[in-house]
């Protein structure tokens, strides 16, 4: 359990970092933007990830091993 944490917050801090990446410099990356109903709300997609994936990370490394 504690590994599936740690990759989906892993994932989720990534394409947070993507998204925001994508919109101060529009690069094309990350998935957010292929999203179409999140048209005009990327910015808090993308911080909303960020806050999803330290917290499942937070959450993997208190958690026990095993």
């Amino acid at each position: 359990m504690k590994k599936l944490l740690e990759i989906l917050g892993f994932i989720a801090l990534l394409q947070g970092v993507a998204s925001l990446v994508h919109e101060f410099t529009d690069w094309n990356v990350g998935v957010v933007r292929r999203l179409g109903f999140l048209d005009g709300f990327e910015v808090y997609a993308g911080i909303s990830l960020l806050v999803l994936g330290i917290a499942l990370l937070a959450a993997a490394e208190s958690s026990k091993s095993g």
